[in-house]
């Protein structure tokens, strides 16, 4: 009697610990999906060429010199329109 209820403990105790390692089998393959998504994370963020960094600072770099060209242009259009009206004094 006491043979059968501790066989029987130990039947349970077995599918108790089957039931453990299949669930750590199931965190072990989520954690390694979250280490492929975090290294893709890291690429799109880090990638020389393409990653996120590279790119804003392909974009600061166009907007410094888009701003030193519309500052040209401005100058030009402030001198241009003084020109003309000092002209157009002087020619009245």
């Amino acid at each position: 009697m006491k043979t059968d209820n501790a066989d029987n403990t130990l039947i349970a105790l077995n599918g108790r610990f089957d039931r453990l390692m299949d669930n750590i089998d199931q965190v072990k393959e989520k954690q390694d999906e979250m280490a492929d998504d975090i290294s893709k994370i890291k690429e799109a963020l880090f990638d020389p060429d393409q990653g996120l960094y590279a790119r804003l600072r392909e974009l600061e770099s166009w907007k410094a010199s888009s701003s030193r060209l519309i500052w040209i242009i401005i100058s030009a259009i402030v001198g241009l329109t003084s020109l003309t009206i000092w002209q157009n004094l002087i020619n009245t």
